[in-house]
């Protein structure tokens, strides 16, 4: 194997890591209602795959190509999904399910998080039901604020992706968004 075909090899994988990586973060884009983030990045996403491939079929003689792009796909999803939690600014919501509410919401309040909590019957008796909003990086300092308190809690982390009534400040812009629009 010469040289060029080993750094052709290496070329290929890289721009499949940043082609595969922005399609990644493109389908959350979208899955999040952010079409314009997506359209961009589709644009470069398919630009890059067209010359990878072009390559690739024009030198299906060389079989370590095919397996470089294949290599360069697996990588690229799993950087990319690493990339976009490092980017994103995404508000979470936290419910937390709790036999010691009261508890868990103090502590929770005393670290400087804003929490309402719900009284409910479960099977077992009377529940606890805390809801926060936190940003996804702060998701770990929750559940983990929650569990050394109450062990036997159970938490579910669900992405927000539109409010009502209420302002919330979009990743991609400085001015606050009220019901989805621009103030």
């Amino acid at each position: 194997m010469t040289t060029s075909v080993l750094l052709t090899s290496l070329g290929i994988v890289v721009a499949r890591i940043f082609d595969v990586s922005l399609a990644t973060i493109r389908t959350i884009y979208l899955v999040r209602g952010m079409r314009g983030r997506a359209a961009v990045l589709g644009f470069f996403e398919v630009l890059i795959w067209i010359a990878v491939v072009s390559g690739v079929i024009q030198n299906l003689q060389h079989p370590i190509y095919m397996v470089s792009y294949a290599l360069g796909f697996a990588l690229g999803t799993y950087i990319g999904i690493g990339v976009e939690a490092r980017l994103s600014s995404a508000q979470q919501v936290v419910r937390i399910f709790s036999r010691l509410g009261d508890s868990v919401t103090a502590h929770l309040r005393s670290i400087g998080f804003t929490v309402t909590q719900f009284e409910g019957t479960g099977r077992e008796g009377p529940i606890s039901l805390l809801f926060l909003e936190c940003s996804r990086r702060r998701v770990p300092m929750v559940i983990s604020a929650a569990v050394q308190v109450d062990p036997t809690c159970f938490c579910i982390v669900d992405d927000i992706r539109q409010t009502s009534g209420a302002v919330v400040r979009s990743a991609s812009a400085r001015r606050p968004r009220v019901f989805g629009v621009r103030k």
